[in-house]
């Protein structure tokens, strides 16, 4: 199977190019998705292999705006010096250079068109911008605005000012060109807006149009101070000034603004302004947080009501002589408990239908032996982790955790007495080949004779059996602890794909 190199492995393998070049050409192919949209062609990345000897490919980017010129992948590809005389030629003098006739590539005709990436006065590498003729149409004033933009773009990779520092963007949703795209003059002002940028401001209550409007000043009409971001961050994205993003929220729409200034020959000439309407995103982010919050409570009071009914049981067992009676309550309690840990736990976590279970395995542990009627210590030792679990499997497990090790502790050091060394329980987890596997061994005095798990009519062993075939659909096994004294529990249950 071919694994694709990643452009540090190609770089270090085959280049002489050093950290900072290989940042520099990450921080460029960050957002070479824009210029391969505006300029309607795939983009290639090509890197000068340390002996002279050719070119290799590094990187690719497919435009969402036209038809692919490469249906195959590029990256890790190799090619000798001589065989693309456009490559050599922009590397070696560190200009944009152009095929005269095109190219044919599976019976289409693909204009190829090389750009030298400069860093600090030197050519680093080349990206060769391929073209499919067949989807060139009768140009628009979009496709014209596009490809002067993309011109305006090459022209700075070609002379170092573009990547720049800072200009990646900090959002997740950052927009993209068919988003909504304006070009602004060096005065802020709008010179083209795009349908799509247009749609977006008629949704912010933009009556008008926008070309020839400052964009700064017709946002500031557009939108209350108060859903504005600061003057300098306004001014500075929506004139054109600097490299960044901001997002801008009245009561209803919800934008994110991405300005790239274009300094084609150093001099400052406009920007290119990217829109997108997030409003729907936003509005999805609210519910859920409000979802989050809701579930978390609803947790949170369902534990303190489990802690309720657990506090009642332990008042009803202080006031009942029969040990017997005094026992089965004194079990209620703890069974409650565990149920109400797990919820504790799903409130303080994030809402993911999972739990992080070795918290609440761990809590189980402690809340079990020290509680225990047994009259020497037990201490439980935790060996592997359950990793994250569905939060029903968790409230299930919970409880047949809580059964096994109080078995272990009554049954296994039911006859220690206080001057005795302290009681050992080992739990030990392993997850393998989409299953859980939970052991619970004790060194104490093990299973009595005979014993029989079908037959048994002990009620906690009764509800780990129930629980762990009808609920967690696994396996209970109970026997004597190999290699000395003591009794093993072992479960074993599968986990969700």
């Amino acid at each position: 199977m071919w694994i694709v190199p990643s452009l540090f492995e190609l770089a270090q393998s085959h280049t002489d190019l050093d950290d900072d070049d290989v940042s520099w050409l990450q921080l460029l192919m960050a957002d070479w998705q824009i210029v391969a949209d505006l300029s309607f062609a795939d983009l290639v990345l090509w890197l000068p292999d340390r002996e002279g000897k050719g070119f290799w490919a590094a990187g690719q980017m497919r435009p969402t705006t036209g038809p692919t010129a490469y249906v195959d992948d590029m990256v890790g590809t190799f090619v000798p010096e001589g065989r693309r005389p456009v490559l050599d030629e922009a590397f070696a003098a560190g200009r944009l250079v152009r095929e005269g006739d095109p190219e044919w590539r599976d019976d289409v005709p693909v204009r190829v068109e090389t750009i030298p990436v400069r860093r600090q006065q030197r050519v680093i590498a080349v990206i060769s911008r391929n073209t499919n003729l067949l989807g060139v149409r009768t140009p628009s004033q979009l496709e014209l605005t596009y490809l002067q933009t993309a011109s305006d773009l090459t022209q700075m990779i070609a002379g170092g000012e573009f990547p720049a520092a800072g200009q990646r963007s900090d959002h997740a949703d950052t927009p993209r060109v068919g988003d909504g795209f304006l070009r602004v003059d060096a005065d802020g002002v709008v010179v083209y807006a795009s349908p799509n940028a247009l749609s977006v401001y008629r949704r912010l209550g933009l009556s008008g149009d926008l070309a020839g409007s400052s964009l700064a000043d017709l946002t500031r009409g557009l939108v209350p101070p108060r859903d504005r971001p600061d003057e300098e961050t306004l001014s500075a994205v929506l004139g054109g000034r600097a490299y960044r993003d901001t997002e801008i929220a009245s009561r209803a729409v919800s934008l994110i603004v991405r300005s790239i200034p274009l300094r084609p020959q150093g001099r400052h000439i406009g920007a290119l302004v990217l829109v997108r309407d997030v409003s729907d995103l936003r509005r999805r982010d609210r519910e859920l947080v409000t979802k989050d919050a809701t579930i978390r409570e609803i947790h949170h009071r369902v534990k303190n009501n489990l802690q309720t009914v657990a506090a009642l049981l332990r008042l009803q067992s202080r006031r009942i002589g029969e040990p017997a009676a005094k026992a089965a309550l004194d079990e209620a309690v703890r069974r409650v408990g565990s149920i109400a840990l797990v919820h504790e736990t799903l409130s303080l976590q994030a809402v993911e239908q999972k739990v992080l279970f070795d918290e609440i395995a761990d809590r189980l542990c402690v809340m079990v032996t020290e509680v225990s009627a047994v009259g020497a210590p037990v201490r439980v030792r935790r060996d592997g982790s359950f990793g994250a679990l569905p939060s029903e499997m968790a409230t299930a497990l919970a409880m047949v955790l809580t059964e096994l090790l109080q078995n272990a502790v009554e049954h296994g050091y039911a006859d220690a007495s206080p001057g005795d060394e302290t009681g050992r329980i080992a739990l030990r987890v392993a997850r393998t080949g989409g299953r859980l596997r939970v052991v619970v061994e004790d060194h104490g005095r093990g299973l009595p004779e005979g014993f029989d798990l079908e037959r048994s009519t002990n009620l906690g062993l009764s509800i780990v059996k129930t629980l762990v075939e009808s609920e967690l659909k696994g396996s209970l096994r109970l026997e004597q602890r190999s290699g000395g004294p003591g009794a093993q529990a072992t479960i074993d249950v599968p986990l969700e794909e």
